[in-house]
């Protein structure tokens, strides 16, 4: 008997039992599809990160109080040794740099009028639009006269502007950040999320007025700040501006041991952010990867099973002249084409999810060609290697033992 006849007999007998030949390979599809969603997913998430890091600015990096260890741990652990003085210093004295803007923001109540909002309220420098990439709509943004005056002015981002004011001109209006009016000088436009927060749901007052009227001073050295965002000249001096904004700051601080801040650029952030996702990625692919063992364990039962309710048919088979290769050959092309084709509905069940994923969520998720063929090929691999003991056991039926137990 050749190959291509015992594979329509593997056929013909697999549709005369419809109903049980679905539910067999049911794990499979499951567990194809799980993969393959779970995979899409992750790298539509991973993509979906690095947009978001590049929408900060081109070529940025980013210097924050304290070290990585000690922003794991309790808020008010982190020192209050970056100030505003150092982004100056920055901006003045590293080359390879063209713009600083230093942030310290805070959560505060906002209200207009009967209408109320609990708000990030950034305080920052003029050069936050060009070193962050944001842009205003409407109006102005804060200038350096303000910040000279502590000037109570207010830039809205896109959000707030449309919950406070609708469609209305929100220039020249007056808000009070915790019990203080301000006057509206502009409105952002619209800047999106990222990592799941909003960044139109932030207004933007100069960094004294923040200091000095809002929140205070909280530094024995200076303004205190954040975050101190830096524009690079180019790519290629990235690692220049790190190296040379760390040894301004070791010097400035009087540091002798390890340092007071962090310096990340946008890849250092990206990379750290990538490994995370990849490894939650991998971690649930081998999760729903369970189910493909599973279910080429389903394969494995339902062809034991069938080798007992074959019994007669066997020993006919092998008493006209059958040899234990070609009952072998047949048991195993039966569980392959199981696997197989529950590998392929799979594969159709996995791209359908990862497609709705796309229609209806910002994760760019997409279907990676090697996620398919890998598994498509595990769950072939799984029914070769499942199918392997019933046939096994089929073929080594004695042929009169079989025919006195039919």
């Amino acid at each position: 008997m050749d190959f291509l006849e015992s594979t329509k007999m593997a056929v013909k007998t697999l549709t005369a039992n419809k109903l049980r030949s679905t539910l067999t390979m049911l794990g499979i599809i499951i567990g194809n599809a799980s993969v393959i969603a779970v995979i899409g997913i992750g790298q539509g998430a991973q993509r979906l990160a690095s947009e978001q890091f590049e929408s900060l600015g081109p070529n940025v990096l980013f210097v924050s109080p304290g070290t990585n260890q000690a922003r794991n741990g309790p808020r008010g652990d982190l020192p209050k040794t970056l100030v505003l003085e150092d982004a100056k210093a920055i901006a003045a004295q590293v080359p390879s740099v063209q713009g600083v803007a230093a942030q310290r923001q805070s959560q505060f109540p906002i209200v207009y009028r009967n209408l109320n909002t609990n708000s990030t309220v950034v305080g920052t420098t003029p050069e936050f639009l060009s070193v962050r990439s944001f842009d205003i709509a409407k109006g102005r943004f804060i200038t350096q006269q303000d910040m000279e005056r502590n000037t109570q002015v207010v830039a809205l981002g896109a959000d707030v502007a449309t919950r406070f004011f609708g469609n209305q001109d929100a220039i020249g209006q007056e808000i009070r950040i915790k019990g203080i009016t301000f006057r509206v000088i502009g409105v952002m436009q619209p800047k999106g999320a990222f990592l799941g927060t909003s960044q139109d749901d932030s207004v933007y007052v100069p960094i004294t007025t923040q200091a000095n009227r809002l929140s205070g001073r909280t530094s024995p050295y200076g303004l205190d700040v954040n975050i101190i965002s830096i524009a690079a000249k180019n790519e290629a001096s990235i690692p220049a501006a790190e190296f040379q904004v760390t040894n301004l700051l070791r010097l400035r601080h009087k540091i002798t041991g390890d340092d007071d801040f962090t310096v990340q650029t946008q890849k250092d952030v990206l990379a750290i952010v990538g490994t995370i996702t990849g490894g939650l990625t991998v971690m649930l692919a081998a999760i729903a990867a369970i189910s493909l063992v599973v279910g080429g364990i389903g394969i494995m039962n339902i062809m034991l099973v069938s080798v007992t309710e074959r019994t007669q048919e066997i020993g006919l088979r092998k008493a006209i002249g059958a040899s234990q290769q070609n009952i072998l050959i047949q048991f195993m092309i039966e569980a392959v084409i199981l696997s197989a084709a529950g590998g392929l509905l799979g594969t159709g069940v996995g791209i359908g999810a990862v497609t709705l994923v796309a229609a209806i969520s910002p994760l760019q998720a997409a279907v990676s060609p090697v996620a398919i063929a890998v598994a498509v090929g595990v769950s072939g691999g799984i029914g070769l290697f499942f199918g392997v003991v019933p046939a096994r056991q089929a073929a080594k039926l004695d042929p009169i033992v079989a025919l006195r137990s039919a």
